[in-house]
């Protein structure tokens, strides 16, 4: 029995695919993740925008570009949309009782609560999509998933 002289095999090295082919692009991730981020702020803007009465506006249309084509920015931009339609039915209410004499005094701080909420759960979720976490919103009325 004769024993071979060792011989070093090269290095492996991955196959290398044309152009184009190599899998997501590059871009991709930074593009969910800053959409991710519109799709949290977009409520607050459309609200100073509208004065409130379209916060939902925003994440609607983030979730209309988005729903098929990334599903960590349609889940953020659906729970924002259904976060915001359940504040705007709070909004409404608030205003509701704005209006009426008795109902000053709970319609005030009841408007003053929501927006202090919201504006937190925007923030929050935000910085949760800026980190690459998702983002849950409480209060939500399950319209859009």
């Amino acid at each position: 029995m004769t024993q071979q002289p060792y011989q070093q095999q090269p290095p492996q090295q991955p196959p290398q695919q044309p152009f184009g082919q190599a899998g997501p692009p590059a871009g991709q991730a930074t593009d969910a993740r800053a959409a991710s981020i519109l799709a949290h702020l977009s409520a607050p803007l459309a609200a100073v925008l509208t004065v409130g009465w379209l916060s939902v506006l925003g994440p609607l249309v983030v979730w209309m570009l988005y729903k098929d084509r990334d599903p960590v920015v349609r889940q953020a931009a659906a729970g924002a949309f259904n976060f915001n339609l359940a504040f705007w039915l709070t909004y409404l209410v608030s205003w509701v009782l704005i209006i009426t004499i008795v109902g000053t005094v709970v319609g005030v701080p009841l408007l003053v609560i929501s927006f202090l909420v919201a504006a937190w759960c925007h923030v929050h979720g935000a910085i949760r999509a800026s980190n690459g976490q998702p983002y849950h919103y409480p209060f939500q009325l399950p319209v859009l998933r």
